[in-house]
């Protein structure tokens, strides 16, 4: 059995670009879980603390534009996963955000005092370099 094996709840993420600035996606304390199956399988889900409410019962409607906020405050996807060495492979079934599913995407991994730190490969956003850095730590579930 890998370390890696069970929840984790997110503490961190940020955007850290080759110029030195560092971004927090979904602000300070974002939320989040991780989910590393013995079967292989995978799921994760990161989000903003606090995310303002759709005026609507429906959970695919609502007003356009809050549907749209509510999609930037939430990333989430599931499938399968591969750990190599220092890397971790996700095998994307599907994801909220539609370009990522059946797609792949290798994670640098490091578990330091109790937390798992992954690392994306550089890509560039806006024209510049971005390595995306995402913290977890065991969660406290029972």
């Amino acid at each position: 059995m890998h370390s890696v094996l069970g929840v984790w709840s997110l503490i961190d993420w940020q955007r850290i670009y080759s110029d030195g600035k560092r971004v927090h996606p979904f602000g300070e304390k974002p939320v989040g879980l991780l989910v590393y199956m013995p079967d292989g399988q995978m799921m994760v889900q990161m989000l903003t603390r606090t995310r303002p409410l759709i005026d609507s019962p429906d959970p695919v409607g609502g007003p356009v534009d809050e549907r749209a906020q509510a999609y930037s405050t939430c990333l989430a996807y599931f499938g399968t996963y591969k750990v190599l060495d220092n890397k971790i492979e996700h095998f994307i079934e599907a994801s909220l955000y539609p370009n990522w599913s059946g797609k792949s995407a290798a994670r640098g991994m490091t578990i330091e005092h109790g937390k798992l730190i992954l690392r994306t490969d550089p890509s560039v956003i806006d024209g510049i370099s971005v390595v995306n850095e995402m913290s977890w730590e065991r969660a406290g579930i029972t």
